[in-house]
């Protein structure tokens, strides 16, 4: 059975000589965008392959039409089919992705692999500091893969855009943490706030205190106090990263079925004729 959510350091390491496992290091710094790969660079999970926020899991090029479509839009699809071929992904290939920060980029990829239909995809839990503390080894040599064979699939995730919220009768969630929802101390986005409406999860509620994902029953409960049906439930942050950790709790509660805004506040709030709400 593919993994599909979670999986544990020794479980990892049992399969890194199976060619057909692909480990992605997903590091990355929002105010240092060379960090991860430079983290990367210095020590990573045998195998593994680097796999940048800004340009190999979002394309940051100007819309055609000249539009903000957030900090970090998705890329062509087929454009990232492209790139999981470079990596070597194939049809039945297991994909796994990490980062040191408690899934937050990871969970992105995660979401992606589903996006264009790829269900083998599954996250470190805890990551690399999951891995050290295991004492399981680093190392620093680079892998090239042959190119992959992976065909885009139907998608098993869904999008929403702005013109939907607008339309309205959706239940939104926003991953970022208190403050920025509130419209506190923005420091990513020229407008501070949420979109109106939404409620607040901050995606580092679905970790224990050592980084690793809560249980399944534990995230099932808090998830269904918040959302008592994920009809019409959509999730949201900044950019369109951490709400992707906030569908992964979701998966691992076994409440599938919400959908992604992949434009999130910072595309919403580019538009001033869009509304803005602030505090509680």
């Amino acid at each position: 059975m593919p993994c599909t959510t979670l999986i544990v350091a020794d479980e990892l390491a049992s399969h890194l000589q199976d060619p057909r496992w692909i480990l992605l290091d997903c590091r990355h710094d929002l105010a240092n965008p060379d960090a991860g790969r430079a983290a990367f660079h210095a020590g990573h999970i045998p195998g593994a392959q680097f796999a940048h926020l800004d340009t190999d899991l979002a394309d940051l090029s100007p819309a055609p039409d000249g539009s903000f479509r957030g900090r970090h839009p998705l890329p062509e699809i087929d454009a990232f089919v492209a790139t999981l071929r470079r990596w070597g992904v194939n049809a039945d290939s297991q994909v796994v992705a990490y980062d040191a920060h408690g899934g937050m980029f990871a969970a992105r990829l995660w979401w992606m692999l589903r996006w264009v239909g790829h269900e083998a995809v599954a996250v470190l839990d805890g990551g690399l500091p999951a891995w050290q503390a295991a004492g399981l080894p680093l190392s620093t040599e680079e892998v090239k893969r042959p190119s992959g064979n992976i065909e885009r699939r139907p998608a098993l995730v869904s999008t929403v855009g702005a013109k939907d919220i607008l339309h309205g009768g959706l239940k939104l969630v926003d991953a970022r943490a208190p403050d920025r929802f509130r419209g506190e101390n923005e420091t990513l986005d020229p407008v501070g706030g949420h979109i109106p409406g939404a409620a607040n999860r901050f995606f580092k509620n679905n970790l224990q205190a050592d980084g690793r994902f809560k249980p399944a029953d534990q995230l099932r409960s808090e998830w269904s106090a918040l959302l008592p049906s994920m009809e019409g439930a959509v999730m949201q942050c900044g950019s369109g990263v951490t709400a992707c950790h906030n569908l992964l709790a979701l998966e691992v509660a076994g409440l599938p079925g919400a959908a992604l805004y992949p434009g999130s506040w910072s595309e919403w709030c580019a538009d001033p004729a869009r509304p803005v709400a602030a505090g509680d």
